[in-house]
């Protein structure tokens, strides 16, 4: 019995031997760095570190962008304040799209001066005043009873237009 039990016992041993060899054959195919998962764990570690130097020249890039943009957007300004300081001066400037008054020379006889023509001066046209909304609001019922008797009757049950 002990002869069979060592039999099985050697037989047990040479199996996880065996069972060991291969998977040592498997773990260093995977491991290979070259076609296993092991290569491909190197290339994307090699390709994370490529990204990050790219990100860090990229927010450099960004930043001197944003620099830049501001200090234009601040020129802007300033010009932008000195062309209204010049058009607002502008408005001064006599127009010169009206014609000058001609005058009769004093040597022209007064007869000339009779049947011409007066030159009339154009009236610069006067500035439309500018047109203010009306604004009418909605009061509650119950103020309608405290403002005006006439206004009551015109009331809507709920609200009524005020501001007439």
């Amino acid at each position: 019995m002990t002869l069979i039990a060592d039999i099985l016992l050697v037989g047990g041993a040479l199996g996880a031997g065996l069972y060991c060899f291969v998977l040592s054959r498997r773990l260093a195919r995977f491991n290979d760095l070259e076609t296993g998962v092991g290569g491909a764990v190197a290339v994307l570690s090699a390709q994370v570190d490529d990204l990050t130097n790219t990100l860090t020249a990229a927010q450099g890039v960004a930043s001197s962008s944003s620099n830049s943009l501001i200090e234009l957007t601040q020129r802007a300004d300033t010009v932008a304040r000195r062309l209204e300081l010049l058009v607002a001066s502008m408005h001064d400037l006599p127009d010169e799209t009206a014609k000058p008054v001609e005058t009769a020379k004093p040597d022209e006889p007064a007869a000339d001066a009779a049947s011409a023509e007066p030159d009339v001066e154009p009236e610069p046209a006067a500035e439309p005043e500018p047109k203010t909304a009306e604004i009418r609001t909605l009061e509650p019922a119950g103020a309608a009873e405290e403002a005006e008797p006439a206004a009551q009757e015109a009331a809507v049950p709920m609200f009524r237009r005020g501001g007439a």
